[in-house]
């Protein structure tokens, strides 16, 4: 696990928070799945709350606004940036669009939520006195992204030059990249295939559990939905659930 009180460097994914059309429940599952305790940001801030482990920020959840957008409830994954307004003039330059400019929120730091040439939406956060999160690796926390998409070598080429990082080609049968600074692997390229038929690009979060088949019955019992049942990788155990609104994200057990 790794504890943080400093603010991640640009071009690192820094924070992870959800839009959805039912705060209560969302809570509610994520609760009882991951421990989460929560903090209201009040009315001012639309009712944000950030969820908390050992009342540290781990990732946000939020009403989606307007109530009435059809915009559906997902998760959104968010890379640090020394300067969210330019960084967004360098994603338009670079094939990417912006769908909300960079806009400062009270003295927690500045966001922007952006397309990329693929169609996978993200963010970007510059930190003032909210970091992101504070904790990763952690049951409950987030441990890796990956941004699923049909056209990989655009992908490669924007996240390239926008966060300042090289890729990596993976081994294993299929075609999976990482965004590299110098030995640390940041997050992944994977390329989509006749398998994904129907579902849009997206960036997935990834959130570290204790065990990966207990957590899918906890959620199940929640409501929520088994996607991709549980699969042993290098790197652990994996599955993809999707909580009862709908939202989809990715759980790991690291190896023993």
């Amino acid at each position: 696990m790794t504890t943080r009180t400093t603010k991640r460097a640009a071009g690192e994914p820094t924070w992870i928070d959800l839009a959805t059309p039912d705060m209560a429940g969302a809570k509610q599952f994520y609760q009882q799945i991951f421990g989460w305790d929560y903090f209201d940001t009040g009315a001012d801030f639309g009712n944000y709350n950030m969820a908390m482990l050992r009342e540290l920020n781990v990732a946000g959840i939020g009403p989606i606004w307007p109530p009435d957008a059809q915009t559906p409830s997902a998760w959104t994954i968010y890379f640090a940036s020394d300067d969210a307004a330019a960084d967004t003039t360098r994603v338009k330059e670079l094939g990417g669009t912006v769908l909300v400019e960079a806009m400062t929120i009270s003295d927690s730091g500045a966001m922007a939520v952006c397309v990329d040439p693929t169609g996978a939406v993200f963010g970007l956060w510059q930190a003032n006195n909210h970091i992101g999160s504070a904790i990763n690796n952690e049951h409950g926390s987030m441990a890796w992204c990956e941004v699923n998409t049909r056209d990989a070598a655009a992908a490669r080429e924007f996240y390239a030059k926008l966060l300042n990082v090289t890729t990596h080609s993976m081994e294993g049968g299929i075609e999976y990249y990482t965004l590299n600074r110098g030995e640390d692997m940041l997050a992944g390229i994977l390329q989509m295939d006749a398998n994904w038929e129907g579902i849009p690009p997206h960036w997935m979060g990834y959130f570290a559990v204790t065990n990966t088949d207990e957590t899918i019955n906890q959620a199940t019992a929640a409501g929520g939905k088994l996607m991709v049942p549980a699969f042993d990788v290098p790197y652990g155990r994996m599955a993809v659930l999707s909580d009862p609104l709908g939202a989809t994200f990715s759980i790991i057990q690291p190896p023993a």
